[in-house]
């Protein structure tokens, strides 16, 4: 019910939900842009992605190569990746979480949320 029995404002509910959608956009290019780090091997291997989960970089340290034991070092390679993924899920959460609760609540299709 609309307080007062008048029918809601249509064109203001559309300027609403096209704001929602051009701050939902700017928030989308904004973790694109934004690098976050994770680690493993107390830092012998580094992943950064972007805050999107896009694999930018990926740092070896020379400590963490053994010829004769490379399935350490590609979980090491693995377990950094998920953690600098689970950094930028985080960050997904702080900047489209609050847009998602404007939204109603019920989240947005295709986002981890």
């Amino acid at each position: 019910m609309i307080p007062g029995g008048g029918q809601p404002n249509m064109q203001q509910l559309l300027q609403q939900a096209q704001k929602m959608q051009q701050d939902l956009a700017n928030a989308q290019e904004e973790l694109a842009r934004t690098e976050v780090d994770g680690q493993a091997g107390g830092g012998l291997v580094k992943a950064t992605v972007t805050g999107s989960g896009e694999l930018r970089a990926l740092v070896i340290d020379p400590k963490a190569v053994d010829p004769d034991d490379t399935e350490t070092l590609a979980d090491l390679v693995v377990a950094a990746v998920q953690a600098a993924n689970e950094n930028a899920q985080a960050l997904q959460q702080q900047k489209l979480g609050p847009l998602a609760q404007g939204l109603g609540g019920g989240g947005i299709p295709g986002l981890p949320f």
